[in-house]
Protein backbone atom coordinates (compact mmCIF):
# COMPACT_ATOMS: atom_id res chain seq x y z
CA UNK A 1 0.00 0.00 0.00
CA UNK A 2 1.59 3.20 -1.13
CA UNK A 3 1.49 6.44 1.32
CA UNK A 4 -0.94 8.13 -0.54
CA UNK A 5 -3.31 5.12 -0.85
CA UNK A 6 -2.71 5.09 2.99
CA UNK A 7 -3.36 8.85 3.39
CA UNK A 8 -6.40 8.86 1.17
CA UNK A 9 -8.53 5.99 2.88
CA UNK A 10 -8.09 6.76 6.54
CA UNK A 11 -8.82 10.50 5.38
CA UNK A 12 -12.20 8.77 3.84
CA UNK A 13 -13.10 6.92 6.73
CA UNK A 14 -12.65 9.58 9.59
CA UNK A 15 -14.11 12.38 7.02
CA UNK A 16 -17.44 10.04 6.61
CA UNK A 17 -17.73 9.02 10.04
CA UNK A 18 -17.46 12.52 11.52
CA UNK A 19 -19.95 14.00 8.63
CA UNK A 20 -22.61 10.39 9.22
CA UNK A 21 -22.34 11.39 13.56
CA UNK A 22 -23.08 15.42 12.57
CA UNK A 23 -25.43 14.10 10.00
CA UNK A 24 -27.64 11.72 12.12
CA UNK A 25 -27.19 14.53 15.30
CA UNK A 26 -28.77 17.10 13.32
CA UNK A 27 -31.30 14.34 12.35
CA UNK A 28 -32.18 13.43 15.64
CA UNK A 29 -32.64 17.19 17.05
CA UNK A 30 -34.75 17.85 14.09
CA UNK A 31 -37.16 14.85 15.05
CA UNK A 32 -37.12 15.97 19.00
CA UNK A 33 -38.09 19.72 17.74
CA UNK A 34 -40.50 19.22 15.33
CA UNK A 35 -41.89 16.30 16.01
CA UNK A 36 -45.28 18.07 16.10
CA UNK A 37 -45.03 18.92 12.03
CA UNK A 38 -43.59 15.60 11.11
CA UNK A 39 -46.41 13.70 12.75
CA UNK A 40 -49.38 16.18 12.08
CA UNK A 41 -51.11 14.18 10.27
CA UNK A 42 -52.35 10.94 12.65
CA UNK A 43 -53.59 8.96 9.40
CA UNK A 44 -50.26 8.88 7.41
CA UNK A 45 -47.43 10.18 9.61
CA UNK A 46 -45.02 12.26 7.18
CA UNK A 47 -41.39 11.65 9.05
CA UNK A 48 -38.56 12.72 5.95
CA UNK A 49 -35.92 10.44 6.55
CA UNK A 50 -33.89 11.89 4.24
CA UNK A 51 -30.98 12.91 6.52
CA UNK A 52 -31.42 9.70 8.17
CA UNK A 53 -30.29 7.87 5.07
CA UNK A 54 -27.88 10.35 4.04
CA UNK A 55 -26.18 9.42 7.59
CA UNK A 56 -26.14 5.48 6.89
CA UNK A 57 -24.66 6.08 3.15
CA UNK A 58 -21.93 8.20 5.09
CA UNK A 59 -21.47 5.31 7.43
CA UNK A 60 -21.04 2.44 4.70
CA UNK A 61 -18.26 4.87 2.98
CA UNK A 62 -17.04 4.06 6.59
CA UNK A 63 -17.45 0.56 6.38
CA UNK A 64 -16.50 0.39 2.86
CA UNK A 65 -12.69 1.96 3.82
CA UNK A 66 -12.17 0.21 6.53
CA UNK A 67 -12.76 -2.55 4.16
CA UNK A 68 -10.41 -1.49 1.69
CA UNK A 69 -7.91 -1.14 4.55
CA UNK A 70 -7.81 -4.00 5.82
CA UNK A 71 -8.15 -6.11 2.02
CA UNK A 72 -4.57 -4.13 1.40
CA UNK A 73 -3.16 -4.38 5.06
CA UNK A 74 -4.11 -8.25 4.73
CA UNK A 75 -3.25 -8.36 1.24
CA UNK A 76 -6.29 -10.41 0.24
CA UNK A 77 -7.75 -6.80 -2.47
CA UNK A 78 -7.26 -9.16 -5.38
CA UNK A 79 -9.96 -12.24 -4.16
CA UNK A 80 -13.45 -12.52 -5.02
CA UNK A 81 -14.40 -12.62 -1.17
CA UNK A 82 -13.06 -9.33 -1.19
CA UNK A 83 -14.88 -7.89 -4.39
CA UNK A 84 -18.35 -9.25 -2.95
CA UNK A 85 -17.91 -7.57 -0.10
CA UNK A 86 -17.12 -3.89 -2.62
CA UNK A 87 -20.27 -4.97 -4.27
CA UNK A 88 -22.58 -5.50 -1.04
CA UNK A 89 -21.55 -2.07 0.20
CA UNK A 90 -22.03 -0.48 -3.31
CA UNK A 91 -25.28 -1.68 -3.14
CA UNK A 92 -26.29 -0.79 0.93
CA UNK A 93 -25.14 2.79 -0.17
CA UNK A 94 -26.50 3.55 -3.52
CA UNK A 95 -29.90 2.53 -1.94
CA UNK A 96 -29.28 4.55 0.89
CA UNK A 97 -29.23 7.58 -1.19
CA UNK A 98 -31.77 6.80 -3.02
CA UNK A 99 -34.03 6.50 -0.18
CA UNK A 100 -33.06 9.98 0.72
CA UNK A 101 -33.88 10.42 -2.38
CA UNK A 102 -37.29 9.08 -2.13
CA UNK A 103 -37.86 12.58 0.54
CA UNK A 104 -36.47 14.84 -1.43
CA UNK A 105 -39.47 17.14 -2.31
CA UNK A 106 -37.59 18.76 -5.16
CA UNK A 107 -36.15 15.51 -6.60
CA UNK A 108 -37.69 14.08 -9.95
CA UNK A 109 -41.37 13.47 -10.10
CA UNK A 110 -40.14 9.69 -10.71
CA UNK A 111 -38.73 9.34 -7.56
CA UNK A 112 -40.24 11.54 -4.97
CA UNK A 113 -43.21 9.70 -3.02
CA UNK A 114 -43.07 6.91 -5.56
CA UNK A 115 -42.52 3.64 -4.45
CA UNK A 116 -42.75 1.47 -7.40
CA UNK A 117 -40.17 3.46 -9.27
CA UNK A 118 -38.14 3.42 -6.39
CA UNK A 119 -38.29 -0.48 -5.82
CA UNK A 120 -37.23 -0.51 -9.87
CA UNK A 121 -33.97 1.48 -9.30
CA UNK A 122 -33.18 -0.27 -6.31
CA UNK A 123 -33.41 -3.87 -8.61
CA UNK A 124 -31.54 -1.93 -11.17
CA UNK A 125 -28.66 -1.37 -8.42
CA UNK A 126 -28.62 -4.60 -7.68
CA UNK A 127 -28.38 -6.48 -10.85
CA UNK A 128 -25.57 -3.92 -11.96
CA UNK A 129 -23.77 -5.04 -8.77
CA UNK A 130 -24.39 -8.57 -9.54
CA UNK A 131 -23.19 -7.99 -13.44
CA UNK A 132 -19.96 -6.21 -12.17
CA UNK A 133 -18.90 -9.20 -9.79
CA UNK A 134 -19.84 -11.82 -12.28
CA UNK A 135 -18.48 -9.99 -15.48
CA UNK A 136 -14.43 -10.99 -13.89
CA UNK A 137 -15.53 -14.68 -13.57
CA UNK A 138 -17.01 -14.65 -17.39
CA UNK A 139 -14.01 -12.68 -18.74
CA UNK A 140 -11.33 -13.28 -17.48
CA UNK A 141 -7.83 -11.91 -19.26
CA UNK A 142 -10.48 -10.19 -21.48
CA UNK A 143 -12.06 -8.03 -18.59
CA UNK A 144 -9.22 -5.54 -19.43
CA UNK A 145 -9.04 -3.92 -22.98
CA UNK A 146 -7.11 -1.12 -24.28
CA UNK A 147 -6.94 0.29 -20.68
CA UNK A 148 -11.41 0.26 -20.24
CA UNK A 149 -11.75 -2.33 -17.07
CA UNK A 150 -15.21 -3.23 -18.82
CA UNK A 151 -16.71 -5.15 -15.43
CA UNK A 152 -16.61 -1.82 -14.15
CA UNK A 153 -18.58 0.01 -16.86
CA UNK A 154 -22.17 -0.67 -15.51
CA UNK A 155 -21.52 0.45 -11.89
CA UNK A 156 -19.80 3.25 -13.38
CA UNK A 157 -22.98 4.46 -15.43
CA UNK A 158 -25.16 3.40 -12.65
CA UNK A 159 -23.44 6.42 -10.58
CA UNK A 160 -23.83 8.50 -13.57
CA UNK A 161 -27.47 8.04 -12.95
CA UNK A 162 -27.70 8.36 -9.45
CA UNK A 163 -25.24 11.49 -9.95
CA UNK A 164 -27.95 13.16 -12.48
CA UNK A 165 -30.81 12.41 -9.56
CA UNK A 166 -28.65 14.32 -7.03
CA UNK A 167 -27.26 16.98 -9.12
CA UNK A 168 -30.96 17.90 -10.31
CA UNK A 169 -32.43 17.42 -6.52
CA UNK A 170 -29.79 19.36 -4.85
CA UNK A 171 -30.27 21.90 -7.44
CA UNK A 172 -33.93 22.57 -7.01
CA UNK A 173 -33.76 22.22 -3.42
CA UNK A 174 -31.36 25.02 -2.95
CA UNK A 175 -32.52 27.24 -6.01
CA UNK A 176 -36.04 26.90 -5.08
CA UNK A 177 -34.64 28.79 -1.28
CA UNK A 178 -32.94 31.63 -3.27
CA UNK A 179 -29.74 29.76 -2.74
CA UNK A 180 -28.89 29.32 -6.82
CA UNK A 181 -24.92 29.54 -6.13
CA UNK A 182 -24.77 26.72 -3.73
CA UNK A 183 -26.84 24.83 -6.26
CA UNK A 184 -24.22 24.79 -8.94
CA UNK A 185 -21.77 24.13 -6.11
CA UNK A 186 -23.78 21.25 -5.12
CA UNK A 187 -24.06 19.96 -8.72
CA UNK A 188 -20.25 21.11 -9.59
CA UNK A 189 -19.08 18.89 -6.45
CA UNK A 190 -21.79 15.59 -8.02
CA UNK A 191 -20.06 16.45 -10.50
CA UNK A 192 -16.65 15.76 -9.11
CA UNK A 193 -17.86 13.14 -7.21
CA UNK A 194 -18.81 11.26 -10.67
CA UNK A 195 -14.81 11.90 -12.23
CA UNK A 196 -13.61 10.49 -8.83
CA UNK A 197 -15.23 7.20 -10.11
CA UNK A 198 -13.97 7.30 -13.67
CA UNK A 199 -10.52 5.73 -13.16
CA UNK A 200 -12.56 2.52 -11.73
CA UNK A 201 -13.17 2.04 -15.47
CA UNK A 202 -10.26 3.94 -17.54
CA UNK A 203 -7.39 2.87 -15.93
CA UNK A 204 -5.40 5.43 -17.53
CA UNK A 205 -7.20 8.13 -16.50
CA UNK A 206 -4.83 10.47 -13.67
CA UNK A 207 -2.67 8.81 -11.61
CA UNK A 208 -2.86 7.81 -8.03
CA UNK A 209 -2.31 10.93 -6.05
CA UNK A 210 -4.23 12.77 -8.38
CA UNK A 211 -7.37 10.19 -8.35
CA UNK A 212 -7.10 10.28 -4.93
CA UNK A 213 -7.18 13.74 -4.29
CA UNK A 214 -10.43 14.16 -6.53
CA UNK A 215 -11.30 11.49 -4.36
CA UNK A 216 -11.40 13.78 -1.01
CA UNK A 217 -12.05 16.61 -2.42
CA UNK A 218 -15.18 15.41 -3.96
CA UNK A 219 -16.14 13.39 -0.71
CA UNK A 220 -15.62 16.03 2.10
CA UNK A 221 -17.46 18.75 -0.97
CA UNK A 222 -20.04 16.41 -0.49
CA UNK A 223 -20.26 16.10 3.40
CA UNK A 224 -20.54 19.65 3.15
CA UNK A 225 -23.60 20.31 0.91
CA UNK A 226 -25.16 17.26 3.03
CA UNK A 227 -24.51 19.51 5.69
CA UNK A 228 -25.69 23.11 4.14
CA UNK A 229 -28.82 20.97 3.22
CA UNK A 230 -29.34 19.57 6.79
CA UNK A 231 -29.36 23.93 8.03
CA UNK A 232 -31.98 24.79 4.63
CA UNK A 233 -34.44 22.25 6.27
CA UNK A 234 -33.90 23.41 9.78
CA UNK A 235 -34.74 26.68 8.96
CA UNK A 236 -37.74 25.84 6.99
CA UNK A 237 -39.38 23.59 9.34
CA UNK A 238 -38.80 26.60 11.67
CA UNK A 239 -40.25 28.77 9.94
CA UNK A 240 -43.56 26.63 8.97
CA UNK A 241 -46.34 27.77 10.18
CA UNK A 242 -48.03 25.56 12.75
CA UNK A 243 -51.89 23.98 11.40
CA UNK A 244 -53.73 25.82 14.90
CA UNK A 245 -52.12 29.40 14.40
CA UNK A 246 -53.33 30.05 10.49
CA UNK A 247 -57.49 30.82 9.56
CA UNK A 248 -58.69 31.46 6.54
CA UNK A 249 -61.96 33.04 5.68
CA UNK A 250 -63.82 32.73 2.34
CA UNK A 251 -65.91 36.24 2.26
CA UNK A 252 -67.29 35.88 -1.44
CA UNK A 253 -66.42 34.77 -4.75
CA UNK A 254 -62.64 35.20 -5.40
CA UNK A 255 -62.26 37.01 -1.88
CA UNK A 256 -60.35 35.59 0.69
CA UNK A 257 -59.14 36.57 4.32
CA UNK A 258 -56.05 35.05 5.61
CA UNK A 259 -54.23 34.83 8.56
CA UNK A 260 -50.25 33.33 9.18
CA UNK A 261 -48.39 34.99 11.68
CA UNK A 262 -45.26 33.47 11.52
CA UNK A 263 -45.45 34.72 8.09
CA UNK A 264 -46.51 38.63 8.69
CA UNK A 265 -49.75 37.84 7.20
CA UNK A 266 -52.68 39.07 9.58
CA UNK A 267 -56.06 39.34 8.42
CA UNK A 268 -54.87 40.03 4.89
CA UNK A 269 -58.06 39.75 2.12
CA UNK A 270 -56.53 38.26 -1.08
CA UNK A 271 -59.17 38.89 -4.69
CA UNK A 272 -58.35 36.14 -6.81
CA UNK A 273 -59.45 38.32 -9.21
CA UNK A 274 -60.13 36.28 -12.31
CA UNK A 275 -58.17 33.20 -11.29
CA UNK A 276 -61.32 31.60 -10.46
CA UNK A 277 -59.88 28.37 -11.26
CA UNK A 278 -57.43 28.57 -8.37
CA UNK A 279 -59.93 30.09 -6.03
CA UNK A 280 -62.15 27.44 -6.62
CA UNK A 281 -59.39 24.70 -5.94
CA UNK A 282 -58.93 26.47 -2.75
CA UNK A 283 -62.11 26.71 -1.61
CA UNK A 284 -63.04 22.68 -2.33
CA UNK A 285 -59.88 22.19 -0.08
CA UNK A 286 -61.40 23.97 2.69
CA UNK A 287 -65.08 22.70 2.31
CA UNK A 288 -63.24 19.28 2.39
CA UNK A 289 -60.89 19.85 5.67
CA UNK A 290 -64.02 21.66 7.56
CA UNK A 291 -66.84 19.01 6.61
CA UNK A 292 -65.76 16.14 5.52
CA UNK A 293 -63.64 13.14 7.66
CA UNK A 294 -60.98 10.72 6.97
CA UNK A 295 -59.39 10.71 3.71
CA UNK A 296 -62.30 12.80 2.43
CA UNK A 297 -60.38 15.60 3.44
CA UNK A 298 -57.97 15.51 0.46
CA UNK A 299 -58.15 15.79 -2.77
CA UNK A 300 -56.60 13.23 -5.56
CA UNK A 301 -54.40 15.60 -7.81
CA UNK A 302 -53.10 13.48 -11.01
CA UNK A 303 -54.33 12.93 -13.97
CA UNK A 304 -57.99 11.25 -13.58
CA UNK A 305 -57.83 12.64 -9.97
CA UNK A 306 -60.51 16.04 -9.03
CA UNK A 307 -57.26 18.08 -9.95
CA UNK A 308 -55.61 16.77 -12.64
CA UNK A 309 -52.33 18.19 -12.20
CA UNK A 310 -50.18 19.41 -9.27
CA UNK A 311 -49.67 22.58 -11.11
CA UNK A 312 -52.75 23.70 -10.00
CA UNK A 313 -52.01 23.78 -6.34
CA UNK A 314 -49.18 25.26 -6.82
CA UNK A 315 -50.85 28.21 -8.41
CA UNK A 316 -53.00 28.93 -5.46
CA UNK A 317 -49.86 29.66 -3.36
CA UNK A 318 -48.05 31.85 -6.45
CA UNK A 319 -51.01 33.60 -6.66
CA UNK A 320 -51.03 35.00 -3.14
CA UNK A 321 -47.71 35.62 -2.76
CA UNK A 322 -48.49 37.32 -6.06
CA UNK A 323 -51.12 39.35 -4.82
CA UNK A 324 -49.78 40.11 -1.20
CA UNK A 325 -46.20 40.83 -2.78
CA UNK A 326 -44.70 38.60 -0.40
CA UNK A 327 -40.54 38.46 -0.54
CA UNK A 328 -38.03 36.61 1.14
CA UNK A 329 -39.07 34.49 4.45
CA UNK A 330 -42.52 35.83 4.83
CA UNK A 331 -43.51 33.84 1.22
CA UNK A 332 -45.27 31.48 1.47
CA UNK A 333 -44.64 27.43 0.29
CA UNK A 334 -46.94 25.21 -1.08
CA UNK A 335 -45.99 23.01 2.31
CA UNK A 336 -47.44 25.45 4.45
CA UNK A 337 -51.16 25.42 3.42
CA UNK A 338 -50.98 21.80 2.39
CA UNK A 339 -49.94 18.52 3.21
CA UNK A 340 -49.24 15.28 1.25
CA UNK A 341 -50.89 12.49 2.74
CA UNK A 342 -49.74 9.66 0.18
CA UNK A 343 -50.86 8.45 -2.99
CA UNK A 344 -51.58 12.22 -4.95
CA UNK A 345 -53.54 13.08 -2.13
CA UNK A 346 -53.58 15.96 -0.73
CA UNK A 347 -55.11 18.63 1.74
CA UNK A 348 -55.17 21.52 3.42
CA UNK A 349 -52.88 21.73 6.90
CA UNK A 350 -55.54 23.99 8.55
CA UNK A 351 -58.04 22.91 11.74
CA UNK A 352 -61.30 22.89 10.79
CA UNK A 353 -62.12 25.23 13.82
CA UNK A 354 -59.96 28.19 11.71
CA UNK A 355 -62.08 27.65 8.39
CA UNK A 356 -64.63 29.64 7.85
CA UNK A 357 -67.04 29.98 4.66
CA UNK A 358 -69.66 32.21 3.97
CA UNK A 359 -73.22 30.43 4.06
CA UNK A 360 -74.40 32.04 1.03
CA UNK A 361 -71.46 31.34 -0.96
CA UNK A 362 -70.87 28.02 -0.02
CA UNK A 363 -74.59 27.22 -0.77
CA UNK A 364 -74.48 28.67 -4.40
CA UNK A 365 -70.83 26.88 -5.00
CA UNK A 366 -72.58 23.59 -3.86
CA UNK A 367 -75.91 23.70 -5.96
CA UNK A 368 -74.08 23.92 -9.21
CA UNK A 369 -73.97 20.77 -11.15
CA UNK A 370 -70.55 19.48 -11.17
CA UNK A 371 -70.42 19.99 -7.16
CA UNK A 372 -72.73 17.76 -6.54
CA UNK A 373 -70.77 15.87 -4.38
CA UNK A 374 -69.72 19.13 -2.01
CA UNK A 375 -73.34 19.28 -1.03
CA UNK A 376 -73.54 16.08 0.42
CA UNK A 377 -70.39 16.72 2.22
CA UNK A 378 -71.37 19.61 3.92
CA UNK A 379 -74.85 17.98 4.82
Amino acid sequence: MTEVARFYILSHIFIALIGGVLLLAIWYHIRKQFKYILEEDESEKRVDKALLYLSFAMFVWVVSGVWSYAGMVFSFIDTQGYQLGVNLLSIVNNMFLLLALFYFYYAPQFIYHNKRNIKKIIGLIVATAAITFILPQLLGNSNTIQNIKISSIPDLLLSAFLCYLLGVSFYRTFAYRGLKLIGIIAVLVIVLTFTSQVSEAFLTFGNDFSNNFIKIIAKTSLIAVFLVLATIWVIRLASMPKPNEMAISFLDWSLVKINIPTKGIVDQVIDFGSKTTQYKNLLKFAIRRKYAEGVSQSILVNLGGEITNQTYVTRIIENINDILQLEGNEKLDRRDLFIFIGESRYRLRIIPENITIDKALLEEFSETPENKEYKAICN
